[in-house]
Parts: C-alpha cells; structure tokens; sequence
C-alpha cells in the first residue's frame, strides 16, 4: 500500500490566489470609498455662510445658516422673498467651487 504524504507548504500556496484578491479587493474597492467618505464629512463639517451647495436630492443654493446637525440653504428668490430650508448636514453632496458656480 502506497501513502502518499501532502507537501505541507501546498496548503499555504493554494490560499496565495485568495489572499492577493483580498488584498486587490482591499485597495480598489474599499480603501477609495472611505477617502471619499473622510473627505465628504470634512466638506460637510466645514460647511459656512455663503457656499455654493449641491444636496442629495439635487436642489442647488447658497447656505445662509448652520446648526450643529442642521443647514439652512436659500434655493430661491420669489417676488423679493427669500425661499429657504433646513436640510440635514449629511445630505449636502458637495461644495460648489468658483469654476463651478454658474448662474445657478
């Protein structure tokens, strides 16, 4: 009766492939997505008076207050009425640069 005997760094090398697509999974995927949520929550947290703003559901304005968890944004101007509204600190997507500014 023959016995064959397994290398013991076999086991090893044939998890290789699985660690390299962790690894590849790690820094394409998942490393990129927490940089934008660190930078978004930076953006957020700096949010001031005046900054051109872009919310999670698209409405474009200027903010004109802020609270602790809250923004007021001014998205209007009707008949010399200023429209403003309150909209939680995590829904403002993004900051508007100069460039970007318009005639929004």
């Amino acid at each position: 009766m023959i016995v064959l005997q397994a290398d013991p760094s076999s086991g090893l090398i044939s998890f290789f492939p699985l660690v390299m697509i962790a690894v590849a999974f790690y820094f394409l995927i998942l490393r990129p997505q927490q940089k934008e949520q660190k930078d978004r929550g930076s953006m957020q947290a700096a949010l001031a008076k005046g900054d051109r703003v872009v919310t999670a559901g698209g409405l474009h304005g200027v903010v004109s207050g802020t609270e602790e968890q809250v923004v007021t944004v001014e998205v209007a101007n009707v008949k010399g009425e200023r429209v403003r509204i309150k909209i939680d600190r995590g829904k403002i997507e993004r900051r508007l640069d100069a460039a970007d500014k318009g005639d929004s």
